[in-house]
């Protein structure tokens, strides 16, 4: 996801997003360590959405 897109979103949709890509995150994780994914390049990308929504959050709080 592209950080123009995480900034059209509200508040609740991020605070939505953010929980279910850590959820997602953590099930890959699981399943990477029982049998390794297609693409282990996956689970950098799911971390970097996460981090795109929580820089999102930070930077809208400081705003306010």
């Amino acid at each position: 996801m592209k950080i123009a897109e995480v900034r059209e979103l509200s508040d609740k949709e991020l605070l939505e997003r953010l929980d279910a890509e850590r959820i997602a995150l953590t099930q890959m994780k699981l399943n990477h360590s029982v049998s390794p994914l297609d693409s282990s390049a996956d689970i950098k990308k799911k971390r970097r959405d996460i981090a795109r929504f929580l820089t999102e959050l930070r930077q809208r709080g400081i705003k306010k």
